[in-house]
């Protein structure tokens, strides 16, 4: 059952149990018709997650200062607390299926310590270890979406990049659009066209007998972009489509754009690249 809080409760009820559980918090209003719809439906999965998630209420006629404070604008609104703050919400009634699926962002899972094993594992420099605890989280719990990005991180690292292919398409469809996600896939593009060119030097050699061999400057872009030097490749593509604006049915200027990607698509180098890009197109 739900425990109904006010002000007074609040603290104690919501921002300390969240450091343990998450707390789902239900703000309502007798009159409200969505309400009463949707309160049955937040007791069914309040049942369903017993020991592992808490649902409190706050009747907003009777608590309006605690209303104001939290951003209430229309009813019912839902916030999920953890941590001590808020990490998830939604307004209007929701179906099972919806709410389980917010909230199973945020409950803890046997995986999550695997994944939190992996990351430390990673940041000793012990990249092996890393990526064995990683599919190990991911074969015993397939829907755990922190998981399959940092496991796709280790295999882009590690090479094994038709299985980062595989991991990546596992993520659902909306998640697959998330910034990070993109990098990611912008990093196995740009590593599948690296494993495919010559050795750096040898391209470097090639270019310097003859500056105008896009062939070479592009294959050596993307080395540098799988080596983690995004402006040197940059660089390279941009020098491309100054010397041949068409090469490969504008492969520099695609090839640019993943850079973009990989770099999350924000930051001073995205920005000063995108105006050279820009400058170099007019």
């Amino acid at each position: 059952m739900a425990t109904n809080v006010g002000a007074g409760e609040f603290g104690s009820a919501v921002i300390e149990v969240s450091q343990r559980v998450p707390v789902l918090v239900d703000f309502w209003a007798p009159w409200c018709a969505p309400c009463g719809m949707l309160a049955p439906v937040l007791e069914k999965v309040a049942r369903e997650y017993a020991g592992k998630m808490v649902l409190v209420k706050v009747n907003t006629d009777e608590e309006p200062e605690l209303a104001r404070a939290h951003g209430i604008r229309a009813l019912p609104t839902v916030k999920l607390f953890r941590h001590g703050a808020v990490a998830d919400e939604f307004q209007g009634v929701q179906t099972e299926p919806a709410i389980r699926e917010i909230l199973e962002r945020h409950l803890e899972r046997a995986s999550d310590r695997l994944l939190a094993q992996a990351l430390e594992a990673r940041d000793h420099g012990d990249a092996a270890t890393a990526l064995g605890l990683l599919r190990r989280a991911h074969a015993d719990d397939p829907q755990n979406h922190r998981v399959q990005p940092e496991l796709a991180r280790a295999l882009v690292e590690a090479d094994e990049l038709d299985e980062a292919e595989r991991v990546l398409r596992t993520l659902p469809p909306g998640r697959r659009e998330g910034p990070d996600i993109r990098a990611l896939a912008a990093r196995l593009h740009i590593a599948r066209e690296a494993r495919d060119a010559p050795p750096a030097p040898a391209l470097e050699q090639a270019i310097a007998r003859n500056p105008d061999d896009c062939e070479a400057r592009y294959h050596l872009a993307m080395r540098q972009g799988a080596q983690g030097d995004y402006e040197a490749a940059m660089e390279q593509l941009l020098e491309v489509m100054r010397r041949e604006r068409g090469f490969r049915d504008d492969a520099a200027r695609k090839g640019l754009l993943t850079a973009f990607d990989a770099l999350g698509g924000r930051g001073p180098l995205v920005t000063r690249y995108r105006a050279l890009m820009a400058s170099t197109l007019h």
